[in-house]
């Protein structure tokens, strides 16, 4: 093979990729056969079975037990907005991460202590085994799941206060920011990085996805004068769903 030249299993699946795409081969569609693919491309049954097995990594073709593979519907991506800005009071959990106004969602949530990882201690500032108030959420909009979220807070910090639980108490879904301030703690910086990685079973079976999906991590962290007070990972399906950012011009 001559560099720059590819694999012949990519170019098979390179050409049944553009034929989905463009729509020869539509959704709901049997893909080709094992057969067919060795016999019209004149390859071999390893690379035709090769290339089945990239389209199905890319999520584009799915398979049927004992009926064959079959051409996925693709949804069409929507928005996930997000900003810097924070409503000065009520900001809820689901308003807290879709800064879409028109947006309106609701979610379930279980909080408990736990014990600080040596990742969550790292984005905290804090030991690896100190406590953590460690709080989970499941997003949705007109019923769908669209987003997980896990946040921990030091309980160094919230401990033994009313807002040591993020749901309950008189601020109870507020929001980070506004039960902060309940405390005199003043949030004034927020971080968010956004990485990409597979989706781990537990996640894509509470969001609905197929095995080997790819999903969207934003790991936010509050600050107040430097310290954080609570980080999140944040888990978006990426096939389904775009994170658009809302930055102000100074």
């Amino acid at each position: 093979m001559t560099f720059g030249e590819q694999p012949a299993y990519l170019r098979v699946a390179g050409d049944l990729r553009q034929k989905i795409v463009d729509g020869s081969l539509p959704p709901h569609t049997r893909l080709p056969s094992q057969a067919r693919i060795r016999e019209e491309y004149g390859v071999s049954d390893t690379v035709a079975l090769e290339a089945r097995k990239v389209l199905m990594a890319e999520g584009l073709v799915e398979g049927r037990s004992g009926s064959g593979t079959y051409v996925r519907e693709r949804p069409v991506p929507r928005r996930i907005a997000r900003s810097g800005n924070r409503p000065a009071s009520g900001a809820t959990p689901f308003r807290q991460e879709q800064a879409e106004e028109l947006v309106r969602g609701t979610w379930e949530s279980s909080s408990e202590q736990s014990e600080a990882s040596g990742a969550v201690a790292e984005r905290l500032g804090i030991k690896a085994g100190d406590r953590v108030m460690c709080t989970k959420y499941v997003f949705r909009e007109a019923g769908e799941a669209m987003m997980l979220s896990t946040s921990w807070e030091p309980l160094a910090v919230t401990g033994r206060t009313p807002v040591m639980l993020p749901e309950e108490g008189p601020l109870g879904g507020m929001g980070v920011v506004e039960r902060m301030r309940g405390i005199d703690v003043i949030v004034d910086n927020v971080t968010e990085e956004v990485g990409a990685r597979p989706g781990l079973a537990e996640e894509l079976l509470a969001l609905g996805g197929v095995p080997g999906h790819v999903v969207l991590v934003v790991h936010r962290t509050y600050y107040a004068s430097g310290r954080p007070v609570e980080t999140a990972d944040v888990v978006v399906p990426a096939d389904r769903f775009r994170v658009a950012y809302h930055l102000p011009v100074r």
